[in-house]
């Protein structure tokens, strides 16, 4: 197992090795395998960025991110002018069904809220936003309807996660309640536990993941 001396300065390389950051302004420090990310960055698809390129790092258990968008010169953009901004780019991207997610902005942080069929269209909406020039973080409230399905949703998960060569399945248990899914056990790292949540997420008719994987 790693140090978080060892953890701090992998991440750390990991942040200079992305691109999409400019890792200048980032402070990283570790703690029991939990990372803590400071700083400022200058958009926040780079915020986003950023954490990825953490979580991407083995050994990383968890992540506390204290990062801030600053932007290089202010936006000449007001709420008003940044909510319908969200909303034409929701009107030209064929993933998020039209006229189901309200757009509420305040100081440049957006909150979505409303219902969708499904999960990956309520990440579209959030993906979509967070691109938009001016906004500083998304709050992502849209919930994901229980649609029925005639087919075993546990049976699904398990086999996807089967046919995964970057997820250890072997560890992870699947328990299902109607739309809601549930995973225990032990992953090794935690890469391996964002990927099974978003295998368990692709299955039709999940609305809701109970997480309670750990990393060993």
């Amino acid at each position: 197992m790693k140090t978080d001396s060892q953890l701090q300065y992998d991440v750390a390389e990991e942040l200079e090795w992305e691109p999409a950051v400019q890792h200048e302004h980032i402070g990283v420090s570790a703690q029991n395998g939990v990372v803590t990310l400071t700083g400022f960055v200058k958009s926040y698809p780079e915020k986003l960025a950023a954490e990825k390129a953490a979580r991407r790092v083995a050994g990383v258990r968890g992540l506390a991110e204290e990062l801030q968008v600053r932007f290089a010169s202010t936006p000449q953009t007001d709420d008003a002018s940044i909510a319908e901004r969200v909303l034409i780019m929701f009107n030209h991207d064929i993933t998020v069904p039209e006229n189901h997610i309200q757009v509420q902005v305040e100081k440049g942080w957006v909150k979505l809220s409303g219902k969708v069929d499904w999960h990956y269209q309520r990440e579209a909406a959030k993906r979509i936003a967070g691109h938009v020039s001016g906004v500083v973080g998304v709050t992502n409230l849209i919930e994901v309807r229980n649609v029925p399905t005639p087919r075993d949703v546990k049976d699904r998960i398990v086999a996807a996660f089967k046919r995964s060569a970057d997820i250890e399945a072997s560890g992870i248990s699947v328990t299902t309640d109607g739309g809601t899914v549930k995973l225990t056990g032990k992953v090794p790292s935690f890469k391996d536990r964002h990927l099974a949540e978003a295998a368990a997420w692709a299955a039709p008719g999940v609305f809701k993941i109970d997480d309670r994987l750990t990393v060993a």
